[in-house]
Order: C-alpha cells, then sequence, then structure tokens
C-alpha cells in the first residue's frame, strides 16, 4: 500500500531520483526545495505519512525543520528521516534530539531506502 511522502531537498537532481524510486515503489510524492517550502505546503494541509529531508539546506536547514514540523498539530508524531553527506555522530545526536527519526547517509541505495521506509512507516 503506497504511502505519502514528502521530500525535501534543495538539489533538484536528488528531488527527482528520489521522487523516482519511492513512486516506482508505488508511494504518492510531494517534493519541496526548502524548509521554508516544506513548512508552507504542511501548514496548507499536506498531511504526508513521511517526511524525508536533506541535512544541509538554505536558511532553514533539516534540523530546522523537524522541529518546526514536530510543534505542528498532527504531524508531532510522524516519522521523519534525515539524509545528509554528514556521517557525524555529533551530527545524528543533533537531528534525533530534534526529533528525527533516523538518518541516511548519501548516497542512499534505493533498497536501503525503502527497507527503512517500511520500519518507520506503520503498513508502508
Amino acid at each position: 500500500m503506497g504511502k505519502k511522502i514528502l521530500i525535501v531537498d534543495d538539489s533538484p537532481t536528488i528531488l527527482m531520483s528520489m521522487r523516482g524510486m519511492l513512486e516506482r515503489a508505488g508511494h504518492a510524492v510531494s517534493d519541496a526545495a526548502s524548509g521554508e517550502a516544506a513548512v508552507s505546503v504542511l501548514k496548507g494541509g499536506l498531511k504526508p505519512d513521511l517526511v524525508i529531508t536533506d541535512f544541509h539546506m538554505g536558511a532553514m536547514n533539516g534540523i530546522d525543520l523537524v522541529r518546526e514540523v514536530r510543534k505542528m498539530a498532527g504531524l508531532r508524531f510522524i516519522p521523519v528521516l534525515m539524509v545528509t553527506t554528514e556521517s557525524q555522530q555529533t551530527k545524528r545526536m543533533e537531528a534525533k534530539a530534534a526529533g528525527a527519526t533516523g538518518w541516511l547517509v548519501k548516497p542512499v541505495q534505493p533498497e536501503a531506502l525503502l527497507q527503512v521506509i517500511k520500519q518507520v512507516v506503520p503498513g508502508a
């Protein structure tokens, strides 16, 4: 059963490849090119089953986005995966403290991503 997934990344190439990967797996995908755009679509009523966000973005990074999502009614408990080139433990701990559900290091292999989605999204 496909899930609604919001992907947030400032790289059009990453958005395109992740969208393709997730749609092939049967998921409905929305995307945002920045943390601010993601907050805007979420406040506009999008209720995804999962948010996948990049760590490094412009003004609002992935951790800031996680903090914003955790403040929104109805979204406080949805899984948020952080995808990044960062593998530093301190960054992971910061993401976890902000409320991120999991952490994947780029480049993400399709099988690995889909496996993690199955683990964090009920019924995926």
